[in-house]
């Protein structure tokens, strides 16, 4: 059975959903380890309740980023992991770290990317009109937000809407797709070669996995 890590720093939904996926089978695979840059994170309490290891690290602790990924490597490597599931980190990453985990390292991103990597998507969205928004699976790579994109799912945006209405729509959507890209890996259809994301030996387009 494939073994996951996964990182958070907050309130961890997508973890719960990885962590639920898991525990039903829908995920052929089980959660090794939670880490979190914050011990306050709610997320963390969420994968005790599952009886999963977790742990957290302060970057107050250590002399620069650089020292405190290597720390957090060496701890995640310690649970041997097939891959490594960012799941609402908000820490950027080195490159020693992207490079470590190279094609095996996902994230998932509030915004239909390319639009809008970094902080404040819905805010974006509804500031510039947007009639429709999302979320992205990607692999990640050492531009931010800026790995190959494996699957999209897409929510409309209403007249009248706040940042709270679309954030808990596009949720919704994050927890259903997440899983799926997961299982995809695990179950060793989902792969990243040269840069590029292949599902089933059919090299992606450029928005992901495109479905009727």
């Amino acid at each position: 059975m494939k073994k996951l890590v996964v990182l958070i720093s907050g309130n961890g939904s997508n973890l719960q959903s990885i962590l639920d996926a898991c525990a039903s089978g829908r995920i052929n695979g089980s959660v090794a380890a939670v880490f979190s840059n914050k011990a306050s994170a709610f997320g963390l309490t969420r994968a005790r309740e599952a009886n999963v290891p977790s742990h957290a690290l302060a970057a107050s602790d250590f002399a620069d980023r650089e020292a405190f990924d290597s720390q957090l490597m060496q701890e995640i490597d310690a649970y041997a992991p097939d891959l490594v599931v960012l799941a609402g980190y908000m820490r950027i990453l080195s490159s020693a770290f992207v490079a470590h985990y190279h094609d095996r390292l996902v994230n998932i991103h509030p915004s239909l990317l390319p639009k809008y990597p970094g902080l404040h998507t819905h805010r974006q969205a509804l500031e510039n009109g947007d009639e429709e928004h999302g979320t992205s699976v990607h692999f990640v790579t050492d531009e931010l937000d800026g790995g190959p994109i494996i699957l999209q799912a897409r929510v409309p945006v209403f007249a009248g809407d706040s940042e709270d209405e679309i954030s808990a729509r596009v949720q919704h959507q994050e927890h259903a797709i997440y899983p799926l890209v997961i299982s995809w890996f695990v179950d060793g259809r989902l792969q990243m070669r040269e840069g590029k994301a292949w599902l089933d030996g059919q090299l992606l387009p450029t928005q992901g996995y495109a479905h009727d």
